[in-house]
């Protein structure tokens, strides 16, 4: 059935103005070659100047303009008008306080993410001249799918321990932490091990696999989370049975 139009209910609010959060009710051009992003920027540029949102490249490589959309967190620029109904719901992610409309606060996660070291810790600094760090396309191989990572925060806001634990490092951040602890060029696991390994770190996660779920790049932070609780719990007998390696 073809239809001309889409409605578009977009949720509200400006905590400098507004009690509580409202939907918007915007009827919009039905393109079948448009994605959800498509007909928000028509909101904005022909509907209401007033909306606020985040997008970038339009291409699902930067991120920016993860949402929820008919109740599942996804990149609005990933996502087709075609694919849903006469109405589409969209609201901003879950589990993070609102700054204005779609636009979400993600200190937290930029401070935990900080938190997990998410950089190579080299063995020896080498400058410029001394070149590279020399790696193997096997060894690229072993950590190369948790790379993919684009920070949309999709992970954040379908995670319910996130929502259930505030102080809960979250997926993306652990799953860059293995990302780095799997590097061939990296020697800082030990230096992750305090965040990583503690009760907000990995133990929190209950395994739901909501975050690979989500995840539009496919990177699997449930995996990742999963691969580093076994290595934390070798590492743990290790240092039980052995005491004398650390010596």
């Amino acid at each position: 059935m073809s239809r001309d139009t889409v409605q578009l209910e977009i949720l509200r609010y400006d905590p400098e103005k507004d009690s509580e959060p409202y939907f918007s009710t915007y009827e919009v051009p039905f393109n079948d070659d448009w994605v959800v992003l498509d007909a928000i920027n028509y909101v904005k540029e022909n509907l209401d100047r007033t909306l606020t949102y985040r997008w970038s490249c339009h291409m699902a490589v930067c991120g920016s303009c993860g949402m929820v959309i008919n109740g599942e967190p996804v990149l609005s620029c990933h996502t087709f008008m075609r694919d849903y109904g006469d109405k589409i719901r969209i609201e901003p992610l879950q589990n993070f306080p609102v700054e204005r409309d779609l636009v979400v606060v993600i200190d937290d996660f930029v401070e935990k993410l900080g938190s997990v070291k998410p950089y190579i810790v080299p063995k020896v600094e080498k400058t410029v001249d001394e070149g590279e760090y020399i790696q193997s396309p096997a060894q690229l191989a072993v950590f190369k799918q948790y790379t993919a990572c684009i920070n949309c925060l999709l992970c954040y806001s379908a995670c319910p321990q996130v929502g259930l634990n505030p102080g809960f490092v979250g997926p993306a951040a652990l799953a860059l932490a293995h990302r780095y602890n799997l590097d061939s060029r990296d020697v800082g696991r030990a230096a992750r091990e305090d965040v990583v390994a503690s009760n907000p770190g990995i133990w929190e996660c209950s395994f739901v696999g909501a975050c690979s779920e989500v995840c539009p790049k496919s990177v699997d932070p449930a995996a990742a989370i999963q691969q580093t609780k076994i290595a934390s719990t070798v590492d743990y007998f290790t240092d039980f049975l052995t005491p004398w390696r650390k010596q």
